[in-house]
This record gives structure tokens, C-alpha cells and sequence, in this order.
């Protein structure tokens, strides 16, 4: 389970460091095999290439006769790029994808359990205010009763 915000930076090259806490896992659960995807929110999506299978499989499956579903699998499928942790834990996060969520210099990780978020800082920052600034009735039916 990958959890909590990791501030990071990309360098000159697009890499980007996976934290040496989620490293173990990745290793030992996709041998570093990783697969970066666009997310409509303009983040990107980072997943272990077995977690991921089964979420390719099901787009695929859908019919691609209805234009949404069509448009999602070209989003999340057609951007989809698989990747390699190096020896130093970093992966290439490839120019189309970055300027697809504008990651510039500064971004941050946000795990998600199964997968990771990965925005640019600024963008970040937009995202909690947003959630932030939530009034009592903007919260989706499925919070009702949820209670932290």
C-alpha cells in the first residue's frame, strides 16, 4: 500500500527519484516495472505493472462504440508508457506525459494506495484548496456516514 505526499524534483532529464520507502515493494511486487498513465484530473498515474493489468484489461473490454468510453480508453490507454526503476530508483517520465500535466521542476508524489498520484506542485497546492473549500452540501452521496 502506497501511502502519504512525497515533495520531489524532477531533474534535467524528466526522472524522477521513487522514495527509497516505496522502493522494497516496487521491487519485490513488479521488479521495478512500472506504468505511467494521464489521469482527467491532469496528474499523472503511476502503477505497478500488475496492478495495472487488470485495469487495462477491463478499458479494453468496454465497447468502443460509445464515444465517452472510446475517449477514455484513448486517454488512459493510448498514454499509457511502461517504465523501469534504474539502479538509483528513479523512472523517465517521458515529454508527452509531462507536459500533459504540466509537471514542471517541483511535483509531488501522492500515494493511493494501490497506485501513486503525481502532480506538479503548484497544481497540487490548487487541488487541496479546492478540497478545501468544500461546503457541508458539496460532499458526493457515497461520503454520507463516513466518519474518519
Amino acid at each position: 500500500m502506497f501511502r502519504g505526499i512525497t515533495q520531489l524534483s524532477l531533474d534535467a532529464k524528466g526522472r524522477l527519484a521513487i522514495p527509497a520507502r516505496y522502493r522494497g515493494e516496487l521491487m519485490s511486487s513488479c521488479t521495478g516495472h512500472l506504468i505511467v498513465t494521464v489521469d482527467p484530473s491532469k496528474c499523472l498515474l503511476i502503477y505497478p505493472q500488475p496492478a495495472w493489468e487488470p485495469i487495462e484489461q477491463k478499458l479494453n473490454n468496454l465497447s468502443s462504440f460509445e464515444s465517452k468510453t472510446r475517449n477514455l480508453q484513448r486517454l488512459l490507454v493510448g498514454n499509457a508508457c511502461d517504465v523501469e526503476m534504474d539502479a538509483a530508483g528513479r523512472i523517465l517520465v517521458s515529454p508527452p506525459l509531462r507536459q500533459f500535466a504540466g509537471l514542471s521542476k517541483d511535483v509531488v508524489l501522492v500515494g493511493q494506495g494501490a497506485k501513486f498520484e503525481l502532480w506538479d506542485e503548484t497544481q497540487w497546492n490548487l487541488q487541496i484548496e479546492n478540497t478545501l473549500a468544500f461546503k457541508d452540501g458539496d460532499m458526493p452521496p457515497e461520503l454520507d456516514g463516513f466518519s474518519l
